[in-house]
């Protein structure tokens, strides 16, 4: 903005605040019109020249004004326009906004009964366990909705299984300000992660962001599926273990809810708080993730299975089998397992 101009507006209106901005009138187009206000004699040029415009910039203000119906041609001067009285061309704006503002309010009543009669439509079909306790929800878009109506519902406390070990950056930076709302209300969250994410820093970061804003974190070998239990009245479960975004079950049949809550605090006090180290089991020699990648490799799952179910890369259960071996003093798996059942690590057949 020219230098006359910018000093105008700024000893006129202290910190450059534009008076007239909320009417729909910029800052080049008052400037013009106060100085019409001022200098009804001028004409374009003059009134130009006072604000260091172009006669171009300063027409197409006056084009501006005049939809605004704030200037109109002169009586007197045919070839020249005036400014019209600011009580009557600003009050005139002002009823026109208030006009508009009325039909926008209208138009938004209307949408809220609209609104309610698809509420009360749709609501008996779309509503967490309509009719049975139980309700399937297909995709992810579907299952993110579902979590926003549930955490916007929770009101004491919210557990969570967060199988899949560590987090994306993205996904912990989404879910800062939710968490922090949840906990300043004095919500409960309790959330049990996999022990692979103690070894993926930002991960750890953001679990122990969550430890300081209130919240309760403990790691396990592995977990059964993802869960979510909202006040326990309420449950979120992934329909596939291996895809939890194809599609979930919402859960809300109080038998249930009492079986997926005992699951829950069952879980919990075998797992670890996010502040201990895991240490070997003393009669074993054995880390609960080894314990636990011996119990699946008995059940005669593949490394990949291993590696999913524990949320590491099938190297790093190479590694822990390899170690496992060395251990049990085994040169196969089948040798491993039944060093493990002889040494009681783990049940025989007859157990």
């Amino acid at each position: 903005m020219h230098q006359i101009l910018s000093e105008y507006v700024a000893a006129t209106f202290p910190g450059g605040v534009h008076l007239l901005s909320g009417l729909g009138i910029d800052s080049v187009a008052e400037a013009v019109y106060r100085t019409m206000l001022a200098r009804p004699e001028g004409d374009v040029a003059d009134w130009a020249a006072e604000l260091e415009l172009t006669e171009r910039e300063a027409r197409e203000a006056l084009d501006r004004l005049s939809r605004l119906a704030l200037i109109q041609q002169s009586t007197a001067y045919q070839t020249q326009m005036r400014a019209v009285n600011p009580l009557l061309g600003l009050e005139a704006l002002l009823a026109r906004q208030q006009a508009e503002l009325a039909a926008h309010q209208q138009h938004v009543e209307s949408s809220r009964a609209a609104v309610a009669d698809a509420i009360a439509k749709y609501a008996p079909d779309y509503a967490p366990g309509a009719g049975s306790g139980f309700q399937y929800i297909a995709g992810i878009e579907a299952i993110r909705e579902q979590l926003e109506i549930l955490n916007s519902q929770v009101q004491e406390e919210f557990l969570t299984f967060a199988p899949g070990g560590p987090q994306t950056p993205a996904n912990t930076a989404a879910s800062r300000p939710l968490n922090k709302r949840l906990l300043s209300r004095g919500v409960r969250m309790r959330t049990i992660y996999l022990d692979s994410i103690r070894r993926d820093a930002p991960t750890v970061s953001h679990a122990e962001w969550l430890v300081e804003q209130g919240a309760e974190i403990r790691t396990i070998p592995t977990l059964p599926n993802r869960l979510i239990v909202i006040d326990r009245r309420t449950a979120l479960i992934a329909a596939d273990s291996r895809n939890t975004g194809a599609g979930a079950v919402v859960v809300d049949n109080p038998g249930t809810i009492t079986l997926l809550c005992a699951l829950f605090e069952s879980v919990w006090q075998s797992a670890q708080p996010l502040g201990v180290r895991p240490e070997p089991e003393p009669e074993t020699g054995l880390t609960k993730q080894q314990a636990e990648a011996l119990r699946l490799m008995a059940r005669g799952c593949t490394d990949e299975a291993i590696a999913h179910r524990m949320g590491v890369s099938a190297r790093t259960i190479r590694r822990t089998v390899a170690s496992l071996l060395a251990h049990l003093e085994a040169e196969s798996r089948f040798q491993a397992g039944v060093h493990a059942v002889q040494r009681r690590f783990l049940p025989s057949d007859s157990d």
